[in-house]
């Protein structure tokens, strides 16, 4: 019996010997990746924070005491300790274990975590809340290197150190990023020790204290370390520091015995706390470390040697994207790509391969990306941002006030847009048409598959104007149809009929017609555009039905483009009998696509339902 199996809750570790925890910290490794490598996951980081959640557990007593999460991606062993063992077989799977961390689940998570940087503020408004109730427990945020380039954690650093809140943060630093942020107050330190009144100081300094007779050089020698490491505590703790933190470490993050020492200690502070931790991503499972942006997110693979499942001989419609942009950038100089941390996860690597100096990975800021691209557009590059449709929601006030009112040519490569699957409800992206067709000047294009993904984005260059284009996380169709091609403002016609019409936006113009494809005088007709809409087009096809007509959508019903067609229909003047058949008014859970598709009735049974509900 293994000491992970009389674990059940945090309660249980509070007995262990110090070597049993080290056992443990083995156990819940070979626990994780063996879940992992069957249900897929969040697998690199989550192996590298496992001693740091221990020793979080084993000194803080939650869930009295708040443990915050900056992303879930860390959080499995939280999950594990918290009683959640026995289901995380379950994970990312359809009514199984969220792949975030979620207060709906359990009474340790609380407050939500799917996109990086809320972590501080929300430890923040509950160390607030707190001290208003003279609450003695412990707040706690644990973040990641990669915050640091997320304006909201700076938000959050700035008022807690101001107020003085007695909130401690723990900055989980894996090397994966903190170090191209962090390095440039390394190299500002760099040149100032390297000036010369600086190296005139220096050099006065080691001559008089190698002129001690006997012990100089020594002493010469014993300085230098206490430079080096000055320099070292200095670089890493210096912004935090000035931001009114007390700085701690860095401190080895495998180090079970040194990490419940240093929270032990910073327990008993009351005062803002920076306790910086270096951890290895993937630590314990050598593909994860030889690999660790594979192994961030992975599939089910081979626990023996990490294989995946063969990626299938269909591209994704990112793989499209990317392929596409490096051909059309090699026509035009002026083309430059940007990506907010997902230079992969988007269909950018090849590009940032080909044209290192056309290509800006920006960390995990998105309006810096929007902002910074519109200011490219207005001065002469033509710029293609490249975001997940989830977390593009950050950038919303950015699209309107730098981007689409001064009508700056930005080109939007909208990714992972509609129903995303296993990630859950932090990432699906719903939203998107909604907010996207609020926006003035705005082009919103959705192609129904590859072919049409290629040609919007060429074409996305000659409008002169604010285009977004809004695809899904998926293989690209087997067999596309030949069109004209995309003409922003026109529909497409796909199946002809005057019983009803069934308007669809994207790939699901394939369902619609797999669904309808034996049901006579149903006609199906692609959007082409969400905005601007073909009204006229609109209109004609829904009086030649008779006021019948069914819209399908993988966005969110309300101010989605089947409420565009309602717009475009409120004075037709006819009796309308119509569904609208996209994400109902909630959180989507996580879960297969199929099994998500089914449930809302976005599959080829479901929409032939629907349309026989209208005849």
């Amino acid at each position: 019996m293994g000491v992970l199996d009389a674990v059940n809750t945090p309660e249980d570790l509070k007995g262990l010997t110090p070597g049993e925890l080290e056992t443990l910290a083995g156990e819940i490794r070979e626990f994780i990746i063996d879940a992992v490598s069957r249900t897929g996951g969040h697998l690199a980081s989550s192996l590298g924070t496992v001693e740091l959640t221990i020793a979080l557990h084993y000194v803080f007593n939650a869930p009295k005491d708040k443990i915050l999460w900056d992303v879930g991606h860390q959080a499995y062993t939280h999950k594990i300790l918290t009683g959640r063992k026995d289901r995380f077989g379950t994970l990312r799977r359809h009514g199984g274990l969220c792949p975030f961390v979620s207060p709906a689940e359990s009474p340790y998570d609380p407050f939500v975590s799917g996109h990086t940087g809320n972590a501080l503020p929300a430890a923040s408004g509950i160390c607030e809340t707190l001290a208003k109730a003279e609450g003695r427990n412990r707040v706690v945020a644990v973040i990641g290197d990669g915050s640091l380039s997320n304006g909201l954690t700076f938000e959050g650093l700035n008022f807690v150190g101001m107020r003085k809140q007695n909130l401690i943060v723990v900055l989980n630093d894996n090397t994966m990023f903190i170090s191209k942020r962090v390095g440039a107050v390394a190299d500002y330190l760099s040149r100032i020790m390297t000036s010369k009144r600086v190296r005139d100081v220096r050099e006065g300094i080691k001559q008089a204290l190698k002129r001690i007779p006997l012990c100089g050089e020594a002493i010469y020698k014993a300085a230098k370390l206490i430079e080096g490491n000055l320099k070292g505590a200095v670089t890493e703790g210096l912004l935090f520091e000035e931001m009114g933190f007390r700085y701690v470490g860095p401190i080895d993050g495998h180090n079970l015995a040194h990490l419940v020492e240093a929270f032990q200690n910073v327990k008993a502070m009351e005062e803002p706390i920076l306790l910086h931790v270096i951890t290895q991503k993937g630590r314990g499972y050598h593909p994860a470390v030889k690999d660790p942006e594979h192994y961030h997110g992975v599939g089910t693979f081979d626990l023996e040697n990490g294989d995946g499942a063969k990626p299938a001989p269909e591209p994704t419609y990112s793989d499209v994207f990317g392929s596409r942009l490096v051909d059309l950038a090699g026509r035009d100089p002026r083309i430059v790509a940007l990506s907010a941390a997902m230079t992969t996860g988007t269909g950018l690597k090849e590009f940032a391969a080909r044209y290192p100096d056309r290509f800006y990975d920006v960390g995990i800021a998105e309006g810096h990306a929007v902002t910074m691209a519109s200011a490219m557009s207005l001065f002469g590059l033509k710029p293609v941002v490249a975001i997940y449709s989830t977390f593009l929601q950050r950038a919303f006030d950015c699209m309107i006030h730098d981007v689409a009112l001064q009508k700056a040519p930005v080109v939007f490569a909208v990714d992972r847009a509609g129903l995303v699957g296993p990630d859950g409800p932090t990432h699906q992206g719903i939203f998107d048409l909604a907010y996207l067709r609020s926006i003035p000047n705005l082009i919103i294009m959705v192609p129904r598959d590859q072919l049409m993904l290629e040609a919007m984005l060429e074409k996305a260059f000659d409008l002169h104007a604010p285009v977004a284009i809004r695809y899904p996380r998926d293989k690209v169709v087997l067999h596309p149809l030949r069109g004209a091609g995309p003409k922003p403002g026109r529909l497409e016609a796909l199946k002809e009929g005057s019983r009803a019409v069934v308007f669809c936006a994207g790939p699901l113009c394939y369902t619609a017609l797999e669904a309808l494809q034996g049901e006579d005088g149903v006609a199906v007709a692609d959007l082409v555009c969400a905005k601007p809409l073909d009204a006229k087009a609109v209109r004609d096809t829904v009086l030649a039905c008779r006021g019948r007509f069914v819209v399908v959508e993988d966005g969110c019903v309300q101010g989605g483009v089947g409420s565009a067609v309602l717009e475009a229909l409120q004075d037709l003047g006819i009796p309308l009998k119509f569904r609208l058949l996209g994400i109902p008014d909630r959180f989507i859970e996580h879960g297969s696509l199929q099994d998500l598709r089914t449930s809302l009735g976005l599959d080829a049974a479901g929409i032939l339902k629907t349309v026989r509900e209208v005849l």
